[in-house]
């Protein structure tokens, strides 16, 4: 089963929805259960799904196999410190950007680790880091009358761990995983999504990327 952390926002909605189209077991965490079972009722009646539920996130952190985060950047801390035991030893894919917005733009948040995965890895020692899914728009992952395309640059130090999270990503139609190497090039994918944000701001479009030659 896949768990999504603050599951009830876009990004949580959208990769829940796709790989619950791709027939996956899926649960969405929230701090409000009642919110949760609403999105898990609506994402079911939206893809004809089977196998979507919803709950705190507590429970989503305890019988989950994999783990989204898909809070804001400023809620990982906290929530990952308050579920650091439950967290222990399973693969926990960061999909948060730490971005802040001002003044007609998005800029990079200063973070001590580096990156939002590298500091989800000193919170959670004990677990299995991915980076993923950060160039992916929420709003491509909603709209399932449309193929989301583009490459999901996939980053980690645990091999078995990003080799898991690389196959969920292509389970996705349209979409395809590139090995982005160790948990320290998260920090480039961050600084890329930043870029996409301003880019789409301008032209009023939901761009990503895809890498060429490969």
């Amino acid at each position: 089963m896949i768990g999504f952390l603050g599951g009830t926002g876009p990004e949580g909605r959208g990769l829940a929805l796709r790989l619950g189209l791709a027939g996956e077991k899926v649960f969405i965490g929230s701090r409000d259960a009642v919110r949760a079972a609403e999105v898990a009722l609506k994402l079911k009646a939206i893809g004809h799904l089977s196998d979507v539920r919803g709950g705190l996130n507590e429970e989503a952190a305890s019988i989950a196999d994999v783990i989204f985060v898909v809070v804001p950047f400023p809620a990982q801390r906290p929530l990952l410190e308050s579920l650091k035991g439950q967290l222990e030893g399973k693969v926990v894919v960061d999909t948060v950007v730490p971005v802040t917005y001002s003044g007609g733009r998005f800029d990079m948040a200063v973070v001590d680790e580096g990156s939002a995965a590298l500091q989800a890895q000193v919170l959670l020692p004990g677990s299995r880091i991915v980076a993923a899914f950060q160039t992916i728009s929420a709003h491509n992952l909603l709209d399932i009358a449309t193929s989301v395309e583009g490459d999901v640059v996939t980053c980690g130090d645990d091999d078995e761990a990003k080799t898991l999270v690389m196959g969920l990503a292509e389970h996705i139609p349209s979409l395809r995983a590139i090995d982005g190497g160790g948990l320290e090039n998260s920090r480039y994918v961050d600084g890329i999504t930043a870029l996409l944000l301003n880019i789409n701001r301008y032209y009023k479009a939901r761009a990503t990327i895809k890498v060429a030659g490969i």
